[in-house]
């Protein structure tokens, strides 16, 4: 060994020689645990749209007329409570 092969070793590298790693951060692994999460959350969201028995069209309307029945429900029951 050189003193230009000691001049290129990391601190992985001396640890590596010790039988140690370096420490993983709780920052790195919640990304880590977040980034797997979000795509689990994107394949089930595609599934689902993939398995439902109604065209695109038709469960917009649907969706549509039941937030619109909700407000109209809410709005009356705060109208009515005040």
């Amino acid at each position: 060994m050189t003193f230009r092969d000691l001049k290129d070793l990391g601190k992985d590298d001396v640890l590596g020689a010790l039988g140690l790693q370096t420490r993983q951060s709780t920052g790195s692994w919640m990304v880590g645990s977040l980034a797997v999460f979000g795509v689990g959350l994107c394949v089930g969201a595609a599934v689902a749209l993939m398995l439902t028995p109604k065209t695109g069209r038709e469960l917009r309307q649907e969706l549509g007329t039941k937030i619109r029945r909700g407000i109209e429900q809410n709005g009356q029951t705060v109208e009515g409570g005040v």
